[in-house]
């Protein structure tokens, strides 16, 4: 009950009550009637509600709903009292419906009437939506209609054919029996011709002829005939399909299931199948029209995979064609050249032969004949300066530059090969590679003189020609490279210009000065004299050679140096020959390859490219290449890892295989095992850059002999880290360090595990203390000296000593303690030493020709007349390598 209807009962409670009251004071008799409970003035318009209690009890109330009157209502009569007073009805209240919503759910009412708006749009687009798809659904059922109802004649007429052709064979069939039938003669009557056989009905034709009947069976028995009766052939009942109801096809559906339809519709993936197949019966497959022939390149080896990628074949297709020709074979697998041309002739395809080195021929073979004439610009010559050790060549070279780079070389020696650009007072540019002159770098000296145009050969005026100035002659002959002497150090006193070239002359050096073509200058790299001279000698020559080079093509060129710096990884000097190099540019280089990321000069500033003759630092590479290895720029990066995988592949083979007479020496190899007659050093290297450690490992394994030899197991360049300190530890081997430092973490390692870091910056101290310790590795060279002869004249036994030899000394001495050998006849019976040596009965320290005495040996008695002892002694000698 809401509180309207409890205000109005509360009313009317009172009304009754006042009712009540007035009632009571007008009866007042005594008989006061039972109270009735609740009552509230009689039943009219009253409902009652009965409550029930615990025990029984019960209780009765009635309630009296009271309408409420209004007071000058339309209709209604006027007010009590008789105002006569018109009250004008209360205005209706009008509800906003939308603010209403919108305050229930939060929002503004502009906000609830936009997204009311919004809201019937999407309903809209969504009605419009569904009404297109209804209508795309409608189509497509329609067009598959039309499918179903022509697939559906096509069948039935293709049916009504079979039918026809079979009753046509029927028909044939009838008639052939027909005639072999009446053919037969009958027995004991003439025979008659067959009759035409009659078309297949269930009544015979009557005969042309009415006045010749037709012969019955009876008649044909009678005259003596007999007819075989046919058996009575049953006809194959065709039980066709075609009026009893189809196999219901399609997807249930909702709406298919609800119309109680029979047959379901077909799906359109169903209809799709159906199409296809009757494609393919007509026209038959085009697979062998859409298939693409191709000319697939085959390499050496190949992966199945790889060769179904090529042919643009499913690779379970070749594994498939491999099954049949009974090869298990997988995707990995590898295949060789001739198998793999089988299988691509058998797939319709062409076959291209390529070896793997095909794609290193091409990247670096030179070829000057692509070049146009009008693309060749002159380039700046390449001068590499050669010489003995500490005659000045990097002196030379910083009074060309006015700089000290001399000042930074450790034991004022170069250690590896320098590359500088130069540029002259004249305004001509040149290149310049500072090769070593210390003999264990003849394997920069060769590189340099390979890579280079002009070779200045420096020779000390005080010093004259040395090995390796001789050395540097015969790498400069080989490549074919011309030579201009400098005469270095003419600030001298002791300089002697016209012996330096008589000497020359001895190493076919013809100067012109001698009638040759070989310039000659005299210069003094520390006074900076004779340079002009020499800068111009440089041109000329130059000038003369005609030195041009395309620079709009792809860079190739010769790796100078490599290192692997901190913070920096790996870093090539390369050396450009023809091309122009750029950043972003794919190089390969020996067996690393990489994408150029920086490029840099010897002045460490950024170039975005550079040039023919330009040295340069790269940044970029997977690894340090070796120097002197051909760069060359590739197209892709695929190139590039097929290329260094060859090479790669090729040294592991190479390694694998070992020397040609390898077999042939295991026996020796194995007895010089069993016999530790070879001790060998292991030595692990690290240096600055990687000619340097090939340097160090050339030198220092020709150090040996066949006694002890020197090993390097592992050489890079960098810096020593953990993994180098774990490798030393597990081989017994030292570190050397070379223009190198170990990090903390490996210094810590190398002291735990008791690994030696030695460090140099000089080769040549290396390269002595490797040889002392060879030396100490080597078994001291025993020396024997034979000091006399004796002659054994008569034998005594004494019961305390033995048999005691009565000699007399022949030849040189004999001393106590000195070794003996006992001859008899020329042959060695005993060597030992002496026990006893006396003369006189006293013992004495040496007995010299001449003289008799008496010898006892140390634990040997069989002595007898005419026997020749034989004394020497015995030095141990250390041994030295060579």
């Amino acid at each position: 009950m809401s509180d309207t209807d409890n205000n109005n009962s509360g009313n009317n409670n009172s009304s009754n009550n006042n009712s009540g009251n007035n009632n009571s004071g007008n009866n007042n008799s005594s008989d006061k009637p039972a109270r009735k409970p609740m009552s509230l003035g009689g039943p009219r318009g009253g409902a009652g509600a009965r409550s029930n209690f615990s025990k029984g009890r019960t209780s009765a109330v009635v309630v009296e709903k009271k309408k409420r009157r209004l007071v000058n209502a339309p209709g209604a009569p006027a007010a009590p009292g008789g105002l006569g007073v018109a009250v004008p009805p209360a205005p209706e209240k009008k509800v906003d419906q939308d603010a209403i919503a919108a305050r229930r759910l939060g929002l503004s009412k502009e906000e609830y009437i936009k997204r009311q708006q919004a809201v019937g749009k999407a309903q809209a687009e969504k009605t419009v939506r569904d009404q297109a798809r209804a209508d795309e659904r409608k189509a497509l059922a329609e067009r598959d209609e039309l499918d179903r109802a022509a697939l559906a004649s096509r069948k039935e007429a293709d049916a009504l054919a079979a039918v026809e052709a079979a009753r046509i064979a029927k028909e044939e069939k009838a008639a052939a029996e027909a005639a072999r039938r009446a053919a037969r003669p009958i027995a004991g009557g003439p025979i008659r011709k067959p009759k035409p056989v009659q078309a297949a009905s269930d009544k015979p034709e009557p005969s042309a002829d009415p006045a010749k009947p037709v012969p019955d069976a009876s008649a044909l028995e009678r005259a003596g005939g007999r007819i075989k009766k046919a058996k009575p052939q049953y006809q194959k009942q065709n039980r066709s399909r075609k009026n009893e109801p189809t196999r219901r096809r399609g997807k249930l559906t909702i709406v298919s299931a609800l119309a109680g339809d029979e047959e379901r519709q077909r799906s359109l993936a169903s209809v799709k199948r159906a199409r296809e197949r009757e494609k393919q019966r007509r026209g038959g497959s085009n697979n062998d029209k859409d298939k693409v022939y191709r000319e697939v390149v085959v390499p050496e080896t190949i992966t199945v995979g790889d060769l179904a990628n090529r042919m643009s074949e499913r690779t379970h297709a070749v594994i498939k064609y491999l099954m049949e020709q009974g090869d298990m074979s997988k995707a990995d697998d590898v295949l060789d050249a001739d198998t793999a041309q089988l299988i691509v002739e058998d797939f319709g395809h062409t076959v291209k032969r390529v070896a793997e080195s095909d794609a290193e021929a091409e990247a670096f073979t030179p070829t000057d004949d692509d070049d146009d004439e009008a693309d060749m610009k002159p380039r700046p010559p390449v001068i590499a300066i050669m010489g003995h050790v500490d005659h000045g060549k990097t002196t030379l070279v910083d009074a060309l530059r006015t700089t000290d780079v001399a000042g930074g070389e450790a034991g004022g020696i170069t250690q590896h090969i320098g590359a500088y650009q130069l540029k002259l007072k004249s305004g001509e540019t040149i290149t310049v590679l500072d090769t070593p002159g210390h003999a264990a770098f003849s394997d920069m000296r060769t590189r340099g003189a390979a890579a280079v145009d002009i070779v200045i050969l420096v020779v000390a005026a005080d010093d004259g020609v040395m090995p390796q100035t001789i050395e540097s002659i015969k790498y400069a002959k080989a490549a074919n490279t011309p030579i201009i002497v400098a005469i270095n150090k003419m600030d001298a006193p002791e300089a002697n210009p016209k012996k330096i070239e008589e000497d020359l002359l001895r190493h076919e050096i013809i100067t012109e000065s001698m009638s040759g073509d070989v310039q000659t200058v005299q210069v003094s790299a520390l006074k900076k004299t004779g340079l002009d001279n020499l800068a111009e000698a440089i041109v000329n020559q130059a000038e003369l050679m005609e030195l041009k080079a395309n620079p709009n093509r792809r860079a190739d060129g010769v790796v100078i140096e490599s290192k692997v710096a901190k913070g920096r990884g790996p870093a090539a000097t390369l050396l450009i020959n023809r091309g122009t190099l750029k950043r972003g540019d794919i190089v390969v280089a020996g067996e690393h390859w990489g994408k150029v990321k920086a490029i840099m000069n010897e002045r460490d500033a950024r170039l975005k490219s550079a040039g023919p003759s330009e040295p340069v630092e790269v940044l970029g590479m997977d690894g340090a290449p070796a120097p002197g290895e051909a760069f060359a720029v590739v197209r892709k990066e695929s190139k590039a890892r097929e290329i260094t995988e060859y090479r790669q592949r090729r040294r592991k083979q190479a390694n694998a295989a070992g020397p040609i007479d390898a077999a042939t020496s295991m026996e020796q190899m194995l007895t010089k095992l069993k016999d530790k007659s070879v001790d060998e050093m292991a030595l692990l290297v690290k240096a600055d850059v990687q000619g340097s450690v090939e340097a160090i490992r050339s030198s220092v394994e020709a150090l040996g002999n066949e006694d002890v030899r020197a090993r390097v197991i592992h050489g890079a360049a960098g810096g020593i880290n953990e993994s180098d300190v774990m490798l030393a530890k597990s081989a017994d081997a030292p570190i050397i360090a070379f223009n190198v430092r170990a990090n903390r973490q490996a210094k810590d390692l190398a002291e735990r595990e008791g690994v030696e870091i030695r460090y140099y910056s000089i080769i040549y101290e290396l390269l002595d203390d490797v040889k002392g310790v060879l030396e100490g590795m080597l078994a001291p060279e025993r020396k024997e000296t034979f000091i006399g002869y004796a002659e054994i004249l008569q034998v005594f036994d004494i019961s305390k000593l033995g048999n005691i030899a009565g000699c007399k000394i022949t030849e040189g001495k004999v001393e106590r303690g000195a070794g003996v050998r006992l001859l008899r006849d020329d042959v060695v019976i005993h060597e030992g030493e002496l026990s006893t040596l006396k003369r006189f009965k006293e013992e004495v320290q040496k007995v010299v020709a001449g003289q008799e005495c008496g010898m006892g040996f140390e634990n040997y008695h069989d002595l007898r007349k005419g026997d020749v002892i034989e004394c020497f002694t015995v030095e141990m000698l250390d041994r030295k390598l060579d």
